[in-house]
């Protein structure tokens, strides 16, 4: 997979040299007043992948006129299929009627990248950032994201790498084949950006036959939980939870950005109270 097609990024903030990392001169544009503002991280548990999509949009469209600040949306979601704008439906490998048998809808939504599967014991983290306000380049919130994916691996005892030319969170072992525990596809807009990550956790591995993972068929999806040697263990939001509160202070510090709400300090913190309730 190309490395710039998990990003669909319509307007001029384009994705930047992959050679850009923190800390370099290409990872911040200067601007005359950036942002200063904190991330507030938000723990949404468990909810639908629609009810969770309309809140993202709306809160980027909040962020690009400047009416609220940066957030981080932490979710598990029910089970569901997503497709990238460019996505091809070929890689889904289970029939209409059998998605619809097991309650899994299909959504193609403007994320960049290929088909995902998303459900219970896995992290979901959108950021919402106003990259233009930050300075922030799109290429190295890429690199943040990968980053923090796996910080979160690594607080597990699980040793996860980025891997070039294929974008997300892999496991590569001496001898093994690459397996995934890390997808990654966002969309800036009006300069900021939505969708995000997603994160293994524990969850039923099986979800995973369902498609193409990267439009490959050769991929093969692992787990925290599995790489730690609890193959069998259930999905618990319990975990993805603990999970969350790493991945949300493992990002802000990669991007710079004090972190606010959920994991700031605890991450068992508890979510906003009606966080979702304007969009159910």
């Amino acid at each position: 997979m190309d490395a710039n097609s998990l990003i669909d990024a319509p307007d001029d903030r384009a994705p930047q040299s992959a050679k850009e990392s923190v800390g370099s001169p290409g990872f911040f544009r200067p601007i005359d007043r950036p942002e200063t503002g904190p991330l507030e991280a938000m723990w949404l548990g468990r909810a639908d992948y629609r009810t969770v999509w309309s809140f993202q949009r709306a809160l980027a469209a909040a962020r690009a006129a400047d009416e609220v600040g940066d957030r981080l949306l932490l979710v598990e979601h029910a089970a569901v299929l997503t497709l990238g704008r460019q996505a091809d439906v070929s890689h889904v490998r289970a029939t209409s009627s059998e998605l619809a048998a097991r309650g899994i809808e299909l959504i193609r939504v403007e994320r960049g990248g290929e088909v995902t599967w998303h459900g219970p014991g896995q992290l979901v983290a959108y950021p919402i950032l106003a990259l233009s306000r930050r300075g922030l380049l799109v290429r190295p919130l890429v690199r943040a994201l990968e980053a923090a994916m796996i910080e979160t691996c690594a607080t597990a005892g699980v040793t996860a790498e980025r891997r070039d030319g294929h974008p997300g969170c892999w496991v590569l072992s001496a001898g093994d084949a690459p397996r995934k525990i890390g997808a990654l596809g966002i969309r800036v807009e009006r300069g900021v950006s939505y969708h995000g990550i997603a994160l293994n956790v524990d969850p039923d591995l099986a979800g995973f036959e369902l498609i193409d993972a990267c439009g490959m068929p050769d991929v093969v999806s692992t787990s925290i939980a599995r790489e730690a040697g609890r193959p069998d263990e259930l999905p618990s939001t319990t975990t993805v939870e603990a999970a969350a509160g790493v991945f949300a202070r493992a990002f802000s510090a990669r991007i710079g950005v004090e972190l606010a709400g959920f994991g700031a300090t605890d991450p068992a913190a508890s979510p906003p109270a009606g966080a979702l309730a304007a969009v159910r």
